[in-house]
């Protein structure tokens, strides 16, 4: 099979889907291996290090489109690739389709195979979504602080405190493994934090795991009475392949004080709160409601090094599956393949992404 690596054209997006690496243990399976130039040098891998993997370097990503079987991504596809995605062909990446409708028409008019690493379910865990949501989850604590700082326009509160003043207030909302990961570094910081949820199975997980951790039933009521009186609050609500619920309101957030700091980590997937709108890593925030919104779609992206390496380490054994056997072969050895697959010969086959759009659902296999 002939595996495509496209450079990303996502604004500020430096990971890349493949490691050289895994570019050599493909080459050596009998595979081909294209790598749009420059591909990796965001992350650290330059062009030389796929060729020494005996990869094949091309300068065009519409070559690397046209000659590929399965082009292997990290982000969903931009307007500029949906031309160059075809019938037969299989796209390998994150999509989080339910957030966009143009996308989803898009991949339905191309044919293309799509399959998405966020809706590869095994136990009731998303494997491959699971790196990107640590970091993001480790990330938000750290900027949700670093905009509290008067500077940057927020209330001035240190998350930690010093002796005789009391720590700044975190609320996390969601958890799952980035709110968890969010609650961990929060409570690092040395800052109060509680996380709500409502899975009361996981409160009680959590509650033994994070000592120093505060755990809420989630509810309209309970979030509310936490909310007016937090400097830090982070969406972390994920419903595999579907939209986030609004569970932040426009009226919830104008309880809150002036220069607190609201982080939506669920924006990938429309954003959990009512007032949430994608930003990007040059210009990640703007204030509503007196709060500032921190809201980069694609947060991983400014640790591109750890975040590649961290992808590649839960992606590569589906990528070899996939060329090694092709789509039904894979799906057969490893069945959790076909929840990932969301689009398929111009029909929709996740459910939850069906829903999202109002589109017809069909089998993915």
């Amino acid at each position: 099979m002939i595996i495509g690596i496209p450079k990303e054209i996502k604004e500020q997006e430096q990971r890349v889907a493949l490691l050289p690496s895994a570019a050599s243990q493909l080459t050596r399976r009998g595979h081909s291996v294209l790598v749009q130039k420059n591909a990796g040098i965001g992350s650290g891998y330059p062009d030389e290090d796929y060729v020494k993997a005996g990869a094949e370097i091309v300068d065009q990503a519409s070559e690397v489109f046209t000659r590929a079987d399965m082009i292997v991504k990290v982000k969903e596809p931009l307007e500029a690739e949906f031309s160059l995605l075809r019938k037969g062909q299989i796209l390998f990446t994150y999509l989080h389709l339910a957030a966009s409708k143009a996308l989803t028409e898009a991949l339905l008019k191309s044919g293309v195979t799509a399959v998405a690493y966020e809706t590869i379910q095994i136990n009731n865990r998303l494997p491959l979504l699971e790196p990107m949501s640590e970091i993001a989850g480790r990330m938000s604590a750290v900027m949700g602080a670093n905009f509290l700082a008067k500077y940057n326009g927020g209330s001035g509160v240190l998350l930690g405190g010093v002796p005789g003043v009391l720590p700044g207030r975190v609320v996390v909302v969601g958890g799952g493994t980035s709110g968890v990961n969010a609650a961990r570094i929060a409570t690092g910081l040395g800052a109060e934090v509680t996380i709500l949820d409502v899975d009361l199975e996981r409160l009680r997980y959590l509650d033994l795991a994070m000592e120093n951790t505060n755990t809420l039933y989630s509810s309209e009521a309970n979030l509310q009475e936490l909310m007016a009186g937090c400097d830090l609050l982070i969406g972390a609500v994920l419903l595999p392949g579907a939209k986030a619920p609004k569970l932040i309101t426009r009226a919830m957030l104008q309880k809150m004080k002036p220069g607190s700091v609201l982080v939506d980590i669920s924006i990938d997937q429309g954003g959990c709160a009512e007032t949430s709108r994608p930003t990007t890593h040059l210009d990640p925030v703007y204030v509503e409601e007196h709060v500032t919104h921190y809201c980069v779609a694609n947060m991983p992206a400014a640790y591109a090094r750890t975040a590649t390496q961290a992808l590649t380490n839960v992606t590569f054994r589906y990528v070899e599956l996939l060329a090694d056997l092709g789509l039904e072969g894979a799906c057969k050895k490893q069945p959790a393949l076909i929840g990932g697959i969301n689009t398929r010969d111009g029909q929709l086959t996740c459910k939850a992404v069906a829903e999202a759009h109002g589109f017809k659902y069909a089998a993915p296999l």
